[in-house]
């Protein structure tokens, strides 16, 4: 974990004074929305069409 801290340039003396709650949020994969659905997909071409 010091070394991934290290990759991220939290220097070691911070490192140590982080929670675990603050590691995990540093490093968790980030939630998005997720994958758009083909529906409203289909609905953004019919409002706004290539030209």
């Amino acid at each position: 974990m010091l070394r991934a801290a290290l990759a991220m340039g939290i220097p070691p003396g911070a490192f140590w004074r982080l929670s675990l709650k603050e590691w995990r949020m540093l490093t968790e994969a980030e939630r998005g929305p997720g994958a758009m659905k083909r529906g409203r997909l289909d609905e953004l071409m019919q409002r706004w069409p290539d030209e």
